[in-house]
């Protein structure tokens, strides 16, 4: 990593005079977070009852060919809240909602908020197994399935529990106006609608920002999904944070967001900055690296929001004499690499990147504020990064207490558990205890495992170096994914890297092994050239012994590359039809990876 990222006095110095003309956005946004918690009357619904008290005309949603006003959305959502309680949905139930990017899932999530109800955002990729065991997390008193999703739903109905009067369909067309009809059985909301009174519904007790707004599941690649408790008040603060402080948009102003709205990133970083802005958010049904950039001419976007891989991709589209001239000017989310950032920048002219760092279930984020390049920002909030043991895979301790590491130096990133930074954790206890650590730096104090190792860029600023589960060890040395995926993806031919280890028999840690996609055919990419590139780049250790030529990479739902099933196969032939490859002892090249030479690996032909 560069001692160039690092952040200096004088690098911080030239970014003052823009800070002080955001500066009053910042107090703002910092006072909207700072006071929205414990008991304090907040809510999600309250943000969308101000803009369209403020703002009832300006355009709040579009998709495709459809629009709708900030009153015509806060109507609609009144009328369902109406529904939804008049068919028993009561102040702390849950709702599960099942649909694909669209406005009846922001309708629902509205609702659901004015009658201090939780949305329970189910991933809309999940099926079987994986689906009931979601559902069933969040205990729903009812759930509201959009046509899209029907079929996943009718798989799993019969493991949910959920009776006929508690199964409510929406056609998928725009059923504020054209309803559709629902399948036998199915109640039908849209079609009696307009029978429900369009102001909100009084509660006999205000929305409290502690209390709980939605349910976000964590990704579920490595095990069973786990939902995360994300209340009002963190709901508030991602909205007065990028709303404000961050993104700062106006009421001109269009953000594209082609992020599944049951993640964070989209349903509180984009949606909360377009909500604050008074902005019009373009609610894109799903991400196209090849239609991307015509969609934001086309509604005049001058925002979007990103996520893991998805820059690469667009990245990877062919270069257009137009790419510079587009009407972004600011792009917030996470995941942009430092090996893209500034290729990304210049091609696209993009002015600000907000990159941030965040966790559905953390108490501590980072933001971008001072558009720094390569580093996830500055966070307000109390912070430790820690000294890391790789092999004991534990925080190291010292006379009992954990170590803070030295500006450039990269450990384990922790939050501090404070009443201003509660830790909400998961619907199950077990799961929020296995994330606390305590007696961390005085007895009594407890902080929460990030999981995440971060770098100190100094002056409370940070770079997201890896996952704890994605470095390895390998020959007593730390192996960073990260650092080994940035130099792989620099070298010429190498569109795409996934690095993680793998198990040799007789070897202590884990080998280095590549998923790697090519722009090129195999027989015209010089395997001998890539290894000596990476013995110039790379610590011996470091260097992948084995790869896997792919073309196309699996990911998740935003944009993540799933790691344990290429973990699982590891380098064996026989569980792997991709070509692999492997880089034998003393050799100077990579060469095909057959049935015989894996089995000779095995019994130890080869001393690695």
């Amino acid at each position: 990593m560069s001692h160039a990222d690092l952040i200096t006095l004088p690098r911080l110095l030239s970014r003052l005079p823009r800070l002080l003309v955001d500066l009053p956005g910042i107090v703002k946004g910092l006072h909207i977070g700072n006071r929205s918690r414990g008991a304090y009357p907040a809510s999600l619904a309250r943000c969308v009852e101000t803009a369209a008290r403020e703002n009832p005309e300006g355009v709040a949603l579009i998709q495709d060919d459809e629009q709708l006003s900030y009153a015509e959305l806060d109507r609609w959502s009144n009328q369902l809240a109406h529904y939804l309680r008049a068919h028993g949905l009561c102040q702390g139930d849950s709702a599960a909602l099942m649909f694909e990017n669209r406005f009846e899932l922001l309708a629902a999530v509205i609702a659901c908020a004015k009658l201090g109800a939780v949305s329970a955002l189910i991933n809309s990729s999940q099926r079987g197994r994986v689906l009931a065991h979601s559902i069933g997390l969040a205990a729903p008193r009812m759930v509201l399935v959009g046509e899209e999703l029907l079929e996943a739903f009718n798989e799993v109905a019969g493991d949910t529990a959920l009776p006929d009067d508690a199964r409510f369909y929406f056609a998928d067309r725009p059923t504020w106006r054209d309803p559709g009809e629902a399948p036998r059985g199915w109640l039908h909301p849209a079609a009696t609608l307009q029978d429900y009174p369009v102001e909100a519904p009084v509660l006999e007790r205000a929305v409290r920002a502690d209390d709980p707004c939605f349910f976000i599941y964590t990704s579920g690649t490595t095990g069973l999904p786990k939902a995360v408790v994300f209340n009002h008040g963190r709901f508030l603060k991602g909205y007065g944070a990028f709303g404000f402080a961050a993104v700062r948009l106006g009421r001109k102003d269009r953000m594209y967001v082609s992020l599944p709205f049951y993640h964070g990133t989209a349903m509180v970083v984009c949606w909360g900055s377009v909500l604050a802005g008074q902005s019009a958010l373009i609610m894109v049904r799903k991400f196209s690296a090849s239609r991307f950039w015509e969609e934001v001419q086309q509604h005049r976007a001058t925002a979007f929001g990103y996520v893991g891989e998805l820059c690469r991709y667009l990245l990877d589209q062919p270069p257009h004499p137009g790419d510079t001239n587009n009407p972004i000017r600011v792009m917030v989310g996470n995941g942009l690499r430092p090996s893209l950032w500034q290729a990304f920048k210049q091609r696209f002219a993009v002015e600000r990147v907000i990159e941030l760092y965040a966790s559905s279930e953390g108490n501590v984020g980072f933001t971008n504020l001072l558009n720094l390049d390569n580093t996830v920002g500055f966070s307000p909030y109390p912070y430790a990064i820690v000294r890391y043991d790789q092999e004991h895979e534990a925080p190291l301790r010292e006379n009992g207490c954990l170590q803070r590491v030295a500006k450039g130096e990269t450990g384990l990133l922790l939050g501090k558990i404070t009443d201003k930074t509660p830790f909400h954790g998961y619907t199950d206890a077990r799961d929020t205890e296995r994330c606390i650590l305590r007696d961390v730096f005085e007895p009594g104090d407890a902080w929460f495992n990030t999981g995440d190792l971060m770098r100190d860029m100094g002056f409370r600023h940070a770079q997201f170096v890896d996952r704890l589960g994605d470095t390895f060890r390998w020959k007593g040395e730390n192996v960073s994914t990260t650092q080994v995926e940035a130099v792989l993806d620099s070298i010429e031919h190498i569109s795409e890297t996934v690095v993680y280890g793998v198990e040799i028999a007789g070897t202590n840690g884990r080998a280095g092994m590549a998923c790697v996609r090519l722009n090129c055919a195999a027989e015209d990419f010089d395997f001998h050239a890539l290894l000596g590139q990476l013995r110039l780049a790379l610590p011996a250790y470091a260097i992948p012994l084995f790869l896997r030529l792919s073309a196309q990479m699996e990911t998740t739902g935003t944009f993540k590359h799933k790691k344990a099933p290429l973990k699982e196969q590891g380098f064996d032939p026989q569980c792997c039809s991709d070509p692999l490859y492997a880089w034998l002892p003393g050799t100077e090249r990579y060469i095909p990876l057959t049935h015989e030479l894996h089995a000779a690996i095995l019994t130890g032909t080869y001393r690695y």
